[in-house]
């Protein structure tokens, strides 16, 4: 049985939604974020020194227990314990899948959290006397270069997906999984304009029953 320490509204829906597709059960233990901070609440560090989510515990099959925290560690592990398709082990789908695992958060993610740290610092919780010139700051940071890069890699995914309709292979593997987040974001945050293979990409992987019931036991992801 595997323990999933899971933060609302957080990248551990991935973990979740893997662990569905795998049909592997799973006691969930849920945290809330500070409605006023949006941090974890300090209850996660009693599981993890960082106060990191998500957090999987289990016993392996030698009996000693696992405790692992991030999403693509845990992905990876999981895709071995579950095997194929979920974690392609040959040719140039597994060249693939450890790609746009790594890609995710390595790559895609920083400018996706940059472009909010942007937004942030000129919204209203900034002091009104210094907003003007905040603003100023982050536009001139988004107009040349958080926005012509995140440009770049959504155009280079859109061409990706247009291969395939998958990240790595011809069906989902953890890849895919790992990749839901970020471009989630994207789409709030971004906009996906005539990027139509993400789209249907995105609109594929919500339909999809394990993607359901994951949102359903975890609650929605929301990016505002």
């Amino acid at each position: 049985m595997f323990i999933v320490h899971h933060l609302n509204n957080s990248r551990s829906q991935r973990v979740l939604w893997a662990l569905e597709e795998l049909e592997l059960p799973y006691e969930l233990k849920c945290y809330a974020r500070d409605p006023k901070t949006m941090f974890a609440p300090p209850e996660l560090k009693d599981v993890h020194p960082l106060g990191l989510s998500p957090v999987v515990e289990h016993d392996a099959a030698d009996g000693v227990r696992i405790k692992l925290a991030e999403s693509g560690a845990i992905l990876e592990h999981l895709g071995a314990l579950g095997g194929a398709p979920l974690r392609p082990t040959t040719g140039p789908a597994a060249v693939d899948c450890m790609y746009w695992l790594h890609y995710a958060e390595g790559s895609l993610m920083p400018l996706l959290l940059l472009k909010l740290v942007m937004k942030q610092i000129s919204g209203p919780k900034v002091p009104f006397v210094v907003r003007p010139i905040a603003k100023a700051v982050a536009g001139q940071v988004d107009a040349n270069f958080t926005d012509p890069r995140v440009t770049l890699h959504l155009d280079f995914i859109d061409q990706h997906l247009a291969k395939t309709g998958w990240f790595a292979g011809d069906q989902l593997t953890i890849a895919d999984i790992q990749m839901s987040f970020p471009l989630l974001a994207a789409a709030h945050r971004a906009g996906l304009a005539e990027r139509t293979h993400i789209r249907e990409w995105l609109a594929r992987i919500q339909a999809r029953p394990a993607f359901v019931a994951a949102i359903a036991k975890g609650g929605p992801i929301s990016f505002d």
